[in-house]
């Protein structure tokens, strides 16, 4: 893979029938998974796994892609609120660029400003507790990416 992201109409060009994608909320302390279904219609959370050691982190990776058979990645981009890239996207772009080396498979990008804000508030509404807020909402975050980047690649045509 290169490690270069790809546009998501570039990796929309790329996909296969019925090939499923992980979005990915990487934390510094998690990283929170959600998974499309085949169609590609709707992303649910999956999993949140404990930050470790680089190496570490990628190989759980590499296992949920494997399970899955997960053709794609779908990552959210921890922009500032102005756009501006600070040292969360600096993070993110390295773990990226290390991960390509492990791995083959594509990913795109998505901004992802907002979307454990989202999150929170939704939980909160729902009277969800504190801790089990904590629990979810890194993989409920993963969720919120991959939806914005599956409404978008339904809206361009790539079904």
């Amino acid at each position: 893979m290169s490690s270069r992201p790809l546009a998501l109409e570039d990796l929309a060009a790329l996909l296969p029938p019925k090939a499923r994608l992980i979005g990915i909320d990487l934390g510094t302390k998690t990283i929170g998974l959600a998974l499309s279904d085949v169609e590609r219609r709707i992303g649910t959370p999956l999993v949140t796994l404990e930050r470790k050691k680089f190496t570490a982190d990628a190989q759980a990776l590499i296992g949920q892609i494997e399970k899955f058979e997960a053709f794609a990645l779908i990552v959210g981009l921890p922009l500032n609120m102005d756009g501006s890239e600070g040292p969360r996207v600096q993070a993110t772009r390295a773990f990226l660029r290390n991960f390509s080396r492990l791995s083959g498979t594509p990913f795109a990008l998505w901004d992802e400003r907002l979307s454990t804000a989202a999150v929170n508030r939704s939980l909160i509404e729902q009277d969800v507790s504190r801790a089990r807020r904590a629990a979810v909402v890194d993989r409920m975050a993963a969720a919120y990416i991959l939806q914005g980047a599956l409404d978008r690649l339904a809206s361009i045509g790539a079904r």
